[in-house]
């Protein structure tokens, strides 16, 4: 009984195929501006943006045969909000094995919600070097921003949600499936 009761509310608005979908629309709208890829670098935000961004390398080595350099990125000491969520928290690798001076930096996340994460990614790839360029590719955008930071590229975007809700993505690499879900507090 308790199980039942401790789920949360949620309604899938992206299954399996239609985030596949989504993930090859954001990579169509990368190629509108980079259609070589040249000098572009992806750097994946934990945790969400790192199946985001190893699915956009294999689409452009499909597409295109470039095989992108590809880092993650583990912004938890660069949020403004880490002391509120621990004492002690729990810092991940960032695995960026190249340079970022002069490259253009394509930042990938799942989900942009305040703009919160994406300023502590800048605050961080910024301690790691100069890049030409910061660019921002999001799978889906749910609105609701506390900083003025907008994503040049965007699969999804959902208007009118409730402050309460929030958007969930789930990917077969972390989670056995792949689904986009609006879930509520």
């Amino acid at each position: 009984m308790e199980n039942i009761l401790s789920q949360k509310p949620k309604k899938v608005i992206a299954s399996s195929k239609r985030v596949q979908n989504l993930i090859e629309k954001l990579a169509q709208s990368i190629l509108k501006k980079h259609p070589f890829l040249e000098n572009v670098v992806l750097i994946g935000i934990r945790c969400g943006g790192i199946p985001v961004t190893n699915r956009l390398k294999e689409i452009f080595k499909k597409k295109l045969g470039v095989d992108l350099p590809v880092g993650y990125l583990d912004i938890t000491l660069y949020r403004d909000d880490w002391t509120r969520i621990s004492q002690h928290p729990e810092v991940k690798k960032t695995e960026i094995p190249f340079s970022i001076e002069d490259k253009c930096v394509i930042l990938v996340d799942d989900v942009i919600f305040t703009g919160r994460t994406v300023r502590a990614a800048m605050d961080a790839l910024i301690d790691l070097g100069r890049p030409k360029k910061i660019e921002l590719a999001v799978l889906v955008d749910r609105g609701g921003r506390e900083f003025p930071i907008e994503p040049n590229y965007c699969a999804l975007r959902i208007k009118k949600i409730a402050p309460y809700d929030y958007v969930s993505v789930y990917f077969k690499e972390l989670h056995g499936k792949d689904q986009i879900c609006l879930e509520s507090k």
